[in-house]
């Protein structure tokens, strides 16, 4: 195959604390896309990779690039491709094998050989996003209106996370909803959630500044969980809600999805925090709730680039801040402080 050799900078993770934008080689092959990166939002694996070197159990052995939630214009294209040089694509940085027994049973984004870009799983990793050109396949890359601005395409993969989680708790229309955690997913999922129908929207974190943006993103009220007495109002009569997603991984808040949730009602969760957890099966068991896991997406995420696109989902009350790709350690640090910080942007263009 035909191969052409570029260099461009790039966000690289070198180690714990240790981000670098610097000059990189990449190779572009006759039957892949290069994208010039617009835009990309930093998520919390890449702010574990900044503050830890390592991401769960994915672990920095050599320079990577960050970033996986971005979007660009397309400079390079396959021949005979249908898409062309001057699109604006969102790219999905999923890449499952398409061979094995959960991709062809649908269930890609279980794939045990996924290669997802900007993480450490494998060695070697699989390079993000945050670089001034990146190379794809052609299947990663989604068109949308070029008159969309880059900052709100940007967060087609998170809203794809919220749309997937959305799907797994199954029909919400007329449903009673709690959201646990009113950070950005949360607060995608409390507008994925309102946009499939969901009658009653209420958000639960400790931060009256995300309560605000859950407020501003669909939420028909707010609660925080150490108000004893909103407590009590939405766990009277075994349960309120029909559906809880749990998008904090916090302990405590696992726990207390089972006292929010009615009887054969069904939980959610999406936040991948501290692990194990102590969780009141006997509750569980007599209330018959079921009990989901909802981990990335699949086909959701050209739903939440038509989502976006056409306004059904407006994400920039959680924009935060948006950086250049030389301060993306500034960047890193600021999307740290969530007393500040919703989603932090890193911003090409």
């Amino acid at each position: 195959m035909k191969t052409e050799k570029i260099t461009c900078n790039a966000c690289l993770a070198h180690a714990e604390k240790d981000v670098r934008f610097e000059a990189r080689e990449i190779e572009h092959g006759e039957n892949e896309v290069l994208v010039k990166v617009s835009s990309g939002g930093i998520c919390g694996s890449d702010i574990h990779y900044y503050q830890h070197g390592r991401a769960g159990m994915s672990v920095l052995k050599h320079p990577m690039v960050i970033g996986h939630e971005f979007v660009g214009v397309i400079s390079k294209v396959p021949a005979n491709s249908q898409l062309k040089v001057g699109q604006t694509v969102a790219v999905n940085p999923s890449c499952p094998c398409n061979q094995c027994e959960m991709c062809l049973s649908g269930h890609q984004n279980l794939c045990s050989s996924m290669r997802f870009m900007g993480s450490a799983q494998f060695n070697p990793h699989v390079n993000g996003g945050f670089s001034e050109y990146v190379v794809v396949k052609p299947e990663q890359c989604i068109p949308y209106d070029s008159t969309i601005p880059a900052n709100v395409m940007a967060f087609s993969e998170p809203l794809a996370v919220a749309i997937h989680a959305v799907k797994v708790a199954g029909q919400l229309t007329g449903k009673r909803v709690l959201v646990i955690g009113a950070g950005p997913i949360g607060c995608l999922i409390l507008a994925a959630a309102r946009s499939a129908g969901a009658s009653e929207l209420v958000a639960s974190d400790l931060s009256p500044r995300c309560l605000d943006l859950a407020r501003q993103m669909g939420a028909t009220a707010t609660m925080n969980p150490l108000d004893e007495q909103q407590v009590a109002h939405y766990q009277q009569n075994r349960g309120y809600f029909d559906v809880v997603f749990e998008a904090s991984g916090a302990q405590a808040a696992v726990a207390s999805t089972v006292d929010f949730t009615r009887p054969a009602g069904t939980v959610v969760q999406v936040g991948m925090g501290a692990s194990p957890v102590n969780w009141p099966v006997s509750s569980m068991l007599v209330k018959e709730i079921s009990w989901a896991g909802s981990f990335r997406f699949i086909s959701e995420f050209e739903t939440a680039v038509r989502w976006l696109e056409d306004g059904r989902v407006d994400p920039r009350p959680l924009i935060s801040a948006e950086f250049p790709p030389q301060q993306i350690e500034e960047a890193l640090i600021t999307a740290t402080d969530k007393n500040v910080s919703a989603k932090v942007l890193i911003r090409f263009d």
